[in-house]
């Protein structure tokens, strides 16, 4: 983490008999937005035909050696930062089954276009400890990492960690979620004390998020500085939802 993107390659594989051409021409204008929106150059890329629509980027970028920010430096005392909110594998999940409304389509859309640009301004300010985003393994799964790597363990005050919609917690009160979601909470519960937290705040906690936000391990005396420039880069959240303790017999407690 803390990379500034400078060139990337378009990679795309497509299934011309299913998608249209102007369909086709949407992603890759969607992607080279993306690409112009993070400050970075697009330089060529590579298509084949394929079954199923592939899109990616391949990215090079430059970052300090002393100032890239690793998931393996969290400190004790630490506040735990989260910069978006958490649903997008349930609303895609719920999508897919004609379970959830254009609002919530539209929510789950702009959480995933929304770039985590704030990444490489904490870390030039060697203002953070450590950094991961909070993708496939859910955030329980990516903050189980920064604890095993750090060797500390964290405290989550789960009220203070927001869905993208109250509408999300009553899609999974009614089973509306993905499988990669309950495999991630299976994985993530030997190593956590729920302390009677609900199954549905839990399965939250664990939804595998498609271009997820950042989970940021920040000393408390630069607490504030962080929020700042998380807000001046128009970060969808930047709320505290917890902090960084010594290791305790498990790696997560949720409070």
């Amino acid at each position: 983490m803390g990379g500034r993107p400078i060139t990337a390659m378009a990679i795309a594989g497509m299934p011309d008999s299913i998608l249209s051409t102007d369909d086709i021409k949407a992603i890759f204008k969607g992607g080279a937005d993306m690409v112009k929106h993070a400050n970075c150059s697009l330089v060529g890329g590579h298509t084949i035909k394929n079954p199923e629509p592939i899109y990616g980027l391949s990215v090079t970028g430059l970052v300090h050696p002393d100032r890239f920010t690793a998931n393996a430096h969290a400190k004790i005392g630490d506040s735990l930062i989260l910069t978006k909110p958490l649903g997008t594998g349930i609303i895609s999940t719920a999508l897919k089954q004609n379970k959830a409304n254009s609002s919530l389509n539209d929510l789950a859309v702009t959480s995933m276009i929304t770039l985590n640009t704030p990444g490489a301004d904490l870390a030039e300010q060697n203002l953070i400890n450590a950094c991961t985003d909070v993708t496939g393994f859910g955030l329980l799964g990516h903050l189980k990492e920064i604890c095993s790597s750090s060797n500390v363990s964290a405290h989550l005050n789960c009220s203070d960690i927001p869905p993208i919609s109250p509408q999300v917690l009553s899609l999974i009160a009614n089973e509306i979620v993905p499988g990669g979601t309950k495999k991630n909470l299976s994985t993530a519960l030997p190593h956590i004390t729920t302390n009677n937290i609900s199954i549905v705040t839990q399965l939250l906690l664990a939804d595998a998020q498609t271009s997820g936000g950042l989970l940021i391990s920040v000393p408390k005396e630069n607490k504030q500085k962080v929020i700042e420039i998380l807000h001046s880069h128009n970060s969808l959240c930047a709320v505290e939802i917890g902090h960084i303790t010594p290791k305790e017999n498990k790696y997560i407690i949720l409070n």
